[in-house]
């Protein structure tokens, strides 16, 4: 009798070990589990942040770009009146309309282009004006191409009437330069 309860002692010790040692291999999964779910949030977590430093850089630069807006649009008031163009009659931002309207008037007549070019020639104030609108421009494309990691505002910036603007200016100020 002795045997048996020997032979029953040690098998309920080895039903116990194996059982422990289920368990201690389930725990083992569900850690590993943990783990992989942790690594997971964490590294969504480092995406988050970053699209919100991006997010923030952006709105900034937006919450300054009307200040740098209002700035240009004050060149352009006085190149419009001597170069006789009307901003387009939109509902978009002054600063739009504005270049709307010389961009507009550019590609149905392109002797605006020698008009303005006449007048940067002739006169200093339009000549500083244009000088003005085209280093504050460019800085401001800069200043976004520094910020939108992904390129897309700056992007449109650049492609929009903001670097058509540009160049348009840029060449008349050049051919206004060259004809000294």
């Amino acid at each position: 009798m002795g045997n048996i309860w020997l032979i029953v002692l040690v098998a309920i010790c080895v039903l116990c070990s194996l059982v422990a040692m289920f368990l201690t291999l389930s725990a083992n999964k569900d850690i590993k589990n943990i783990n992989k779910t942790l690594t997971y949030q964490y590294n969504l977590m480092v995406k988050i942040q970053t699209i919100l430093k991006n997010k923030f850089s952006v709105n900034e630069t937006t919450d300054k770009a009307e200040i740098i807006y209002q700035d240009l649009l004050q060149d352009l008031i006085p190149i419009m009146a001597a170069i006789d163009v009307m901003p387009r009659t939109t509902s978009e931002h002054p600063l739009w309309r504005a270049l709307g309207g010389i961009m507009d008037e550019y590609a149905k007549n392109p002797f605006v282009l020698e008009k303005l070019r006449r007048v940067i020639k002739l006169d200093s104030n339009i000549a500083h004006n244009v000088g003005h609108y085209l280093n504050r421009a460019n800085l401001f494309l800069q200043h976004m191409s520094a910020t939108d990691t992904d390129g897309i505002l700056s992007t449109t910036f650049t492609d929009g009437l903001l670097g058509q603007s540009l160049t348009f200016f840029a060449q008349a100020q050049a051919l206004a330069n060259t004809d000294k």
